[in-house]
């Protein structure tokens, strides 16, 4: 083992870096018995992919990762400090966009949260996901099993100043749309079908000052029952599906 190494598991996360970034990978192993239908799919993908698996037992996998494995692991080189895709290349993603749909996300700090949102974020066809360098969970293995398959998709930019890059994407044409419990403007009311930035907050804290003064508008969600808000990925994709709505692609 590498003590470099990141590791990702669970049958949708191996698949997903696989195909999208199968150089990441340095050992597959399956757990020795499983020779079911998604097993031997995925053993299929990865001689296809020129990717070695090894056999080996479950308590083995067990003590590498700490997290429901389903039998299946990959050691993977780490990815850069800098994430998937590089802050640079975000006014390349906007404007090749016909429509762009960017989703920030300000200080969702739990991976469980961020693997949640990538997931909505890849079936919403987000043009990139956008968060602070230091106020985000990391592209971890955590992240990579919630997300299944969409970490390795999504582009996921990490930006130094996140009120600099609102205010290069209204350069772009983007219109910047924050939620918040406060907002007299139901998510509904608000046209969506316009380029847009959609910012979540963090659950509690929300967005940050600075942030939502770098909105054009902002929205709500309407709560009926007893509890104030809704867990930020929940939220995120009612938000992203509503988008879609508006825009006929739902």
């Amino acid at each position: 083992m590498n003590a470099a190494s990141d590791w990702v598991y669970g049958f949708h996360a191996v698949e997903g870096v696989l195909r999208h970034e199968p150089r990441r990978v340095r050992a597959l192993y399956l757990q020795d018995g499983r020779r079911d239908k998604r097993a031997q799919a995925l053993e299929a993908l990865a001689a296809n992919q020129g990717v070695t698996l090894h056999r080996c037992q479950r308590a083995e996998l067990d003590e590498w990762v700490s997290g429901r494995h389903q039998g299946i692991a990959a050691e993977v080189e780490p990815r850069t400090a800098g994430g998937l895709t590089p802050e640079a290349e975000l006014p390349a993603l906007v404007t090749a966009a016909a429509c762009p749909l960017l989703l920030i996300l300000d200080g969702v700090t739990d991976p469980h949260n961020l693997g949640a949102c990538l997931r909505s974020a890849d079936a919403a066809g987000v043009t990139a996901v956008i968060v602070p360098k230091n106020r985000s969970a990391d592209l971890g293995p955590v992240v990579s099993k919630v997300a299944c398959g969409a970490a390795e998709t999504v582009p996921f930019v990490r930006v130094t100043n996140l009120s600099r890059t609102l205010a290069q994407l209204k350069e772009l044409g983007v219109w910047v749309v924050g939620t918040t419990g406060d907002a007299e403007q139901l998510l509904y009311q608000q046209d969506l079908t316009l380029p847009l930035a959609l910012i979540m907050g963090a659950e509690g804290e929300g967005m940050r000052r600075l942030t939502s003064e770098g909105c054009d508008f902002t929205v709500s969600l309407p709560m009926q029952g007893s509890v104030s808000s809704l867990n930020v990925s929940v939220a995120t994709g009612v938000c992203l599906f509503e988008v879609l709505r508006q825009r006929g692609e739902a």
